[in-house]
């Protein structure tokens, strides 16, 4: 029987990350603690930079995104107003035998991880039935790989069961799911047959919901009263600081608000090393625009893409359409710059029966993982639904009000007015009673924001890139990751790891190394290189062991440049275009390796030209 499968590219990854100080197990010398991470020097140093790009990308570039910090804990009414409270849960099944808990949507992911599944597969594969086989199996290692399979309790029945299956008059060939779930029954149950648990082959509960927040109290005394909650994502912060921070940053819509911060998830079954955890970091933006109806009256039609690709600056005229094109490509070319490129990402269009409730369309960027292509950031027009559920719920107003609209809507013939009008009254209508307000109420209340519209007045949609912190640092390094084999002139060949960050993300912009340590010169020069580029960049010293460990050490820390003060820094260049030109260094580039010989005056400005 063939060994179980491993992700061998993934193991290398976290083994780097380990060994290089990128990311460490929290609690790791307790035991660690499951879906929590730590991020070592240079995983901090990464970190920072990502979000320090995103940051300056979204709001320092932009005269039309403003930024917020809010806090970690809020009103807990917030979370029943989003929804949070009553409906964000996923479903989770229990083990009964193991007693382990399964996220129910991921067991289909899960069990072809393990080993017990993995040798099922090798014994019958393209889902053919080997019994004799699966019989041997079942009374040997399969007591020991999954000794809950009902294959292994009881081999003679679950047997009989696959034999009338693969034998009926006409039977298809099974898939690989079918042949596991076979596996897994002993007796049918009311809805045919069993699903196995990834773990240990058992038999899981029917799913139920387990709500993902992380419940807490504030004050002295634990009560329902001061009930609160970790936030799961920073979105909510926004909507409920909407008001304030347009009228303070003098903001007119369309404006954007952008925070980044902690989230926390009680994930049911953390994987996948940082993609899913418990704790992790957000970098959301939420940005405001007028309904379609606000624009048609104020600029006579509402643009809607007409390709796709980047539909260029922003227009008076686009509506919701155009204004989540353009945002799904600014993210895509984010990521361009900072090491992604367009190739390595993919875009997924939400299908309407996906969608949430409130979402006109949603957008997932993907990334190929080692472990599967999976979500990046999602890109998500989420309709007028936020600020009108706190408006609802807090009972203070959310709307905003524009003269130009008033002005405009006073000037349009009588029937575009009804028009307009009507189209908004059922799009207030539609949400109204979706969140369940009383027929006529919701028709009254509806009517009054149709007049208001009419008056300069309407709830802001909204546009929202929504991106995790952790999941992109994951994908960074494992598209910087790169295996480089070298044959010495013996033959003998040695495999090494480079790690091809973008500059602009790199952890270490440059190393300055002296040549020889023991030459006070050499070493003297490097030091005072060292100390005058530190303060404009993440630079790093190093004079142990020979240049060539030296620039393999960097290479594995992603340093883009590497500087070395050699002889020829004092006596002049021996040769070449700068042949007799003193005070210059070695400028090492990590990708190719190649060598160039830069004036020491001409060094700071060549980097941050190339690592900002």
């Amino acid at each position: 029987m063939a060994e179980p499968k491993e992700n061998v590219l993934m193991e290398k990854i976290t083994s780097l990350c380990k060994r290089r100080g990128f990311i460490f197990q929290s609690s790791e010398i307790y035991g660690g603690i499951q879906g929590f991470w730590d991020y070592g020097p240079l995983g901090a140093e990464l970190k920072r930079n990502v979000k320090e790009a995103w940051w300056t990308t979204m709001t320092r570039l932009r005269d039309d995104v403003v930024g917020l910090e809010a806090t970690i804990i809020m009103h807990p009414k917030i979370w029943e107003a989003s929804g949070h409270v009553a409906t964000f849960a996923d479903p989770m099944s229990t083990c009964r035998q193991c007693k382990k808990l399964v996220r129910s949507d991921q067991i289909w992911d899960m069990i072809p991880e393990n080993a017990w599944a993995q040798a099922i597969a090798e014994l019958c594969p393209s889902g053919s039935v080997e019994s004799p086989r699966l019989f041997n199996w079942a009374k040997g290692k399969g007591k020991h790989l999954a000794p809950n399979l009902a294959l292994v309790r009881n081999p003679e029945v679950t047997l009989s069961f696959l034999a009338e299956r693969v034998n009926a008059p006409g039977a298809l060939p099974l898939t690989t799911k079918e042949l596991y779930q076979y596996l897994a029954t002993d007796q049918f149950n009311a809805t045919g047959l069993m699903n196995p648990c990834p773990h240990c082959g058992g038999e899981l509960t029917p799913p139920r919901p387990f709500n993902l927040m992380f419940k807490s109290h504030y004050g002295p005394v634990e009560s329902d009263e001061n009930v609160c909650y970790l936030r799961p994502e920073t979105a909510q912060a926004i909507f409920a600081q909407f008001k304030n921070v347009h009228e303070t940053a003098r903001q007119k819509v369309p404006f954007g608000i952008a925070q980044m911060g902690k989230a926390f998830r009680n994930e049911v079954t953390p994987r996948n090393y940082t993609f899913r955890s418990r704790e992790f970091e957000q970098m959301e933006l939420e940005f405001f625009i007028a309904p379609d109806e606000a624009i048609e009256a104020v600029t006579g039609a509402v643009a809607t893409p007409a390709a796709k690709g980047h539909p260029g600056e922003p227009q008076p005229n686009w509506g919701w359409q155009m204004w989540h094109q353009y945002w799904v490509e600014e993210r895509i070319k984010f990521y361009a710059g900072i090491g992604l490129p367009r190739t390595t990402l993919e875009e997924y269009w939400q299908k309407p029966e996906e969608l949430a409730h409130y979402a006109r369309a949603c957008v997932d960027i993907l990334f190929k993982f080692p472990f599967g292509t999976q979500e990046l950031e999602g890109i998500a027009a989420r309709s007028d639904f936020d600020l009108s559920q706190h408006e609802r719920c807090s009972g203070k107003p959310m709307g905003v009000f524009e003269e130009e609209l008033r002005t405009a809507f006073s000037k349009l013939p009588p029937e575009k007015q009804t028009a307009l009008k009507e189209r908004y009254y059922q799009a207030r209508l539609k949400y109204l009673t979706k969140m369940g307000v009383e027929v006529a109420k919701a028709g009254a209340e509806a009517q009054e924001d149709a007049d208001g519209l009419a008056k300069g007045q309407y709830i802001p949609h909204v546009i929202e890139p929504s991106a995790g912190v952790d999941r992109l640092i994951l994908a960074l390094l494992a598209n910087a990751f790169t295996e480089i084999t070298e044959t010495d002139a013996k033959g003998k060949s040695e495999t090494r790891v480079v790690m091809k960050f973008h500059p602009r993300i790199a952890p270490i912009k440059v190393a300055v190394l002296p040549l020889l340590k023991n030459k006070p010169e050499l070493a003297n020069k490097a030091r005072a290189i060292f100390e005058s580029l530190r303060p404009q960049m993440m630079a790093y010293h190093d004079e142990a062991g020979s240049i060539g460990r030296r620039y393999a050490r960097q290479d594995e820390a992603g340093t883009p440049f590497c500087v070395t003060v050699d002889f020829e820094t004092f006596e002049g260049v021996k040769d070449g275009p700068q042949a007799g030109v003193k005070d210059t260094v070695t400028l090492r580039h990590r990708d190719d390796g190649r060598q160039e010989r830069i004036a020491i005056s001409e060094l700071l400005p060549w980097l941050l030209a190339r690592v900002r």
